[in-house]
Parts: structure tokens; sequence; C-alpha cells
């Protein structure tokens, strides 16, 4: 069943499981304004492949040639809902948040384009959102907001997904409510970027790995 996209948040901390498709530790990364096969084709998607719409669950990596090592590509799901073209992941990042941190040109954010992306950050923790409402992107870490008061931190804010800090409050009174709250921190990002965005991912047919994939390298 769907319940918008809480439960990826609600998953964050689950390992990476045996299912056919994805269910914990999933990095999301969303965009508008850009047709759908140009935006993977921009994180390094193969158009014969998109073109083939193949399930995630029936991707196969390519074994790799004999005295060559083996091409590492990660398995990517792919969706839309509403004007939003949306991007799973579980390998422990986002190809979108690597490629644009990394100023890979494909991946830099557009005028007339929103991109906004929750990734996972296993190899670097904290994780983090990153939005661009345009050309220039805003990060922040899960349990802050971007500090441009739009209507995405709005949002954050009323979801609960905006933590206290420091300087505001003492060390002591933060570590308590980290330590109260903190578990439930994704499922309260990830609620809020759904009341943001509106887009609604099937749980079910994600665990299933029904919706198309792609292989992309890591940038």
């Amino acid at each position: 069943m769907s319940d918008g996209i809480a439960w990826i948040g609600a998953h964050h901390h689950t390992p990476s499981s045996a299912v056919p498709g994805m269910l914990g530790g999933i990095s999301l990364t969303l965009a508008r304004g850009v047709e759908t096969d140009e935006f993977l084709i921009n994180l390094g998607a193969d158009p014969d492949e998109l073109a083939a719409r193949t399930p995630y669950r029936e991707l196969r990596a390519p074994a790799g040639q004999p005295g060559l090592p083996s091409p590492r590509l990660n398995r990517v799901m792919y969706g839309t809902c509403g004007a939003w073209t949306y991007v799973l992941e579980d390998w422990g990042m986002a190809t979108w948040a690597t490629g644009y941190q990394g100023k890979a040109e494909s991946m830099l954010p557009c005028e007339g384009e929103e991109i906004l992306c929750l990734t996972a950050n296993r190899f670097s923790p904290p994780a983090q959102i990153i939005h661009a409402p345009g050309a220039r992107a805003y990060r922040a870490d899960f349990g802050t907001d971007t500090g441009q008061g739009s209507a995405l931190d709005a949002a954050l804010g009323a979801a609960g997904a905006v933590f206290p800090s420091m300087p505001e409050t003492g060390e002591a009174e933060v570590v308590a409510y980290f330590e109260e709250h903190g578990e439930r921190l994704p499922e309260l990002v990830f609620t809020a970027v759904g009341a943001y965005t509106g887009v609604a991912i099937d749980q079910d047919v994600v665990e299933a790995g029904d919706l198309p994939g792609i292989l992309i390298a890591p940038v």
C-alpha cells in the first residue's frame, strides 16, 4: 500500500534486503521541469536500456571480461508522479548528489528545473537534503532546513523535521533531543518532502521491483 513517501524514511535504518526491489536505506531524487528520459540520461543511463523499460527485478549487471575488472554498476529504479520524476537507489548514496557535488556538467541544476534530493550518505554521514529550485542548490543535514525560508523549509518545520541546534539550545538539550527523537528523523524528513511535492510512491511496487530500472555507473 502507498503511504506517500514517509515509508522510505521509516526504513532508512533497515539494511538492504533480499527483496526483488528495494526497502531499506533508499536515497530519493526528485526532478521536475526536465523530461524523464533526459534527466536519467544526464545521470548516466544508456538510452537503449531506457527504451527497453526493463522491470528493476529483471536487471542483471553485465559480467566482466576475462583479465579486466568487472564494471561497477548500480541498479536504479525510477518512475513519475504528477510533474515529478523520481529516482530510487539503495547503494548508499544518490547518484545526482555525488555528480552534482563533483561538478559533473550533466548534473548541474538549471533554471526552469527543480531538483530535490534526499541522499542517505551511508559512506559519509549524516544524510542530506539538497534542494535546487533553479540553477543554485542549497544543502541541509537531516534535522535542519536550508535556511532559505522556502516552502520546503516550511514543510520541514511543520513536519517536525527541524531539530533543536546549538547555539540556540544548550548541548545537553540537543543531545537529549536527538537521543529521544533521532530514530524518527528520516521519516519526518520524507514526510515533509512528500507534503511539499505531493509525490506518492507505492511501497509494495517498490519492494516487488515492478518499476522500470536502469544500471548507472557511480560518479
